[in-house]
């Protein structure tokens, strides 16, 4: 559900932000501000509290901190193995996240319009296969056979935008990239059945500062990527050279999910 939210929101965000923009560059930026605080207002005073009394502890200023977290997971071996695996795939979507615009502008002269109709049609894809497919797969396949299967299509979408040769095959292979969107929901479900109930924030918060991290790493690598392969110096023309990157980050992922799941049985949903 948190999937086909942010799938949502990556549909009318950018409509909203464009219809805000008219009134001037600064106004997009004020509003999202006011949704934040608003976003803020109902956390404090709304939401309830999910964490129970039993299932608290003491604060200790060694976990409260992001290598603390991530130290902690040493103590769960499935864990540590799931989050490398994340790590790999966190970095391998900054090959899309990062590069689109380029790609789609070098390969295809896509103008603002045609790339803004892309992004819309990813977010009605994450938004479908999040909000409804994932109800339906997970408990027919289990999380980690769907695990498996995602991170197989989202390598394969990788490699297929690296090789598209038309504009309209980028809307084409957008399908089994966002249908690996199910390894998502997936992986994160095994890992919190692995740590007790008061160390799933500490375990969220832990996975929240690696994505950070990735998102410092990711960029530089892709973008970095993309113009070796592209420059006026470049010795081999190939603007899809970080999908393929991406491509095989995402198999090495999968790699490492076998074998920290080689003795994990998927519990029935």
């Amino acid at each position: 559900m948190i999937g086909a939210a942010f799938g949502l929101g990556f549909i009318i965000g950018p409509a909203i932000g464009g219809l805000l923009g008219s009134f001037g560059p600064r106004v997009p930026f004020l509003v999202a501000a006011g949704l934040s605080l608003l976003n803020w207002l109902y956390g404090f005073f709304i939401l309830p509290e999910s964490l129970t009394p039993a299932n608290r502890r003491a604060f200790d200023w060694k976990r409260a901190n992001p290598v603390g977290s991530l130290l902690n997971l040493k103590r769960y071996p499935i864990v540590l193995g799931l989050v490398a695996s994340l790590v790999l795939i966190y970095i391998a979507a900054h090959a899309v996240q990062s590069n689109w615009a380029y790609y789609t502008i070098e390969k295809f002269k896509w103008e603002p319009a045609m790339i803004g109709a892309s992004l819309a049609a990813v977010g009605l894809l994450i938004a479908i296969v999040q909000g409804g497919l994932i109800r339906i797969i997970i408990p027919a396949w289990g999380q980690k056979n769907s695990l498996y299967v995602g991170l197989a299509l989202y390598s394969l979408g990788f490699f297929l935008f690296a090789i598209a040769t038309e504009g309209w095959m980028m809307f084409a292979f957008l399908i089994p990239y966002c249908l690996g969107g199910i390894a998502g929901p997936a992986i994160q479900g095994i890992i919190s059945t692995q740590v007790p109930p008061n160390e799933q924030g500490e375990l969220q918060g832990a996975l929240t500062s690696l994505m950070s991290a990735t998102s410092i790493v990711g960029p530089l690598l892709m973008t970095q990527l993309f113009g070796a392969f592209t420059g006026e110096t470049t010795t081999y023309y190939f603007p899809g050279a970080p999908m393929v990157m991406g491509g095989l980050l995402t198999l090495l992922s999968l790699v490492l999910a076998m074998r920290a799941l080689a003795n994990f049985t998927s519990p029935k949903i």
